[in-house]
């Protein structure tokens, strides 16, 4: 699964209309409130109803079909607008129907949790067009990944919901992703351990990038923040930036030669708030390790070069990203990593 080749185009699918269409886009009062504090969503149950949105890349109705199916598999009712299969060039829709897609579900009352069909491409186009008081005014799930880092990080940055970074309907497709989503969004626990996968020893010769390796030992406590990193590298610098002031950042990547990589490293090193990162956890750099040029640095000697100066706990090869397992890892939820299990433990509730 290439973040940047992540499903093609799509057709307008049927399957889908319990749920009426919610119209209402008045504009909502500006809101004032704090957001010093986490506005918890409401936990999901079995027959809620999940709206599927494409804020990035368009969708093929067999990829559609498929998210819809996976969703199914979990117990919640799939729901969609017709804008999810609008086909715009690269897109799933226009800038419009896409930002118009994501009030809807926000404002619907009937839907009562919004998973992204898929990543690709297109969410930093829309944000500055997003309406945060609507989302503020009416928390609930989202769920995605990849190109979904851009809306998860700056849900939680502008409106203090929890957002939840982990697979996009078209990876709800296996048993682990889905048992640890409903884990993470089904059940209001204050404690909840997540160990990452095991790879085997066979699995590591094959392909380097999943090798698992302490990058600096200890214990740090943040609150969770990040996602794909060249989302992150794009975000840098503008006004939807994230804020890594004391957090446990969390990383993936795929498919990007280790110069790119060293140069994405670099940026996030150089903008303003990455250094007060209290501990760092990255994914399986899946396709990151096999350089175009000879004469390339490993993807191992760029991350310690990067990332062990920074001398907080930090480790590699976690189960978060472009991998058949992902984890989900609730945004703006405090956390402790530990490296001497190579493990990170939710300390509080991310649902209500």
């Amino acid at each position: 699964m290439n973040r940047r080749k992540f499903i093609t185009r799509t057709a307008q699918v049927s399957a889908l209309s319990a749920v009426p269409i919610y119209h209402t886009f008045a504009q909502a009062p500006n809101l004032s409130k704090s957001i010093n504090e986490n506005v918890l969503p409401k936990k999901l149950k079995k027959g809620d109803t999940v709206g599927l949105i494409a804020p990035g890349y368009a969708l093929s109705q067999k990829a559609l079909e498929n998210a819809i199916t996976n969703v199914k598999a979990i117990g919640f009712v799939p729901y969609h607008t017709p804008r999810i299969v609008g086909n715009f060039g690269y897109f799933s829709n226009t800038d419009k129907a896409r930002v118009e897609d994501i009030h809807e579900m926000f404002l619907n009352p009937d839907i009562d949790a919004i998973f992204c069909a898929r990543g690709g491409y297109g969410c930093t186009r829309i944000l500055k067009d997003i309406n945060f008081d609507y989302i503020q005014q009416n928390p609930k799930i989202l769920l995605g990944f990849s190109d979904i880092t851009a809306l998860v990080n700056s849900i939680y940055q502008k409106t203090g919901i929890v957002t939840f970074h982990g697979p996009v309907g078209t990876t709800l497709n296996n048993d682990y992703n889905r048992e640890q989503l409903e884990k993470i969004v089904c059940h209001a626990n204050n404690s909840i351990p997540l160990a990452t996968e095991t790879f085997t020893a066979s699995q590591t010769i094959a392909d380097s990038t999943f090798e698992q390796y302490v990058i600096n030992p200890g214990i740090a406590k943040g609150k969770l923040a990040g996602g794909n990193l060249s989302l992150l590298s794009a975000m840098t610098g503008t006004d939807f930036e994230v804020d890594y002031t004391d957090k446990i950042v969390f990383i993936e990547e795929i498919d990007e030669d280790p110069y790119r990589v060293d140069r994405m490293l670099t940026q996030l090193l150089d903008s303003k708030t990455f250094k007060n990162a209290k501990g760092i956890v990255l994914g399986v750099f899946k396709g990151c390790d096999d350089p175009d040029r000879s004469n390339s640095f490993s993807l191992k000697e760029v991350i310690l070069d990067r990332i062990k100066p920074m001398n907080i706990p930090a480790i590699y090869g976690f189960s978060i990203g472009h991998i058949d397992n992902n984890l989900t890892l609730p945004v703006g939820i405090n956390a402790q990593l530990n490296t001497n299990n190579f493990s990170l433990e939710l300390l509080e509730n991310s649902v209500s």
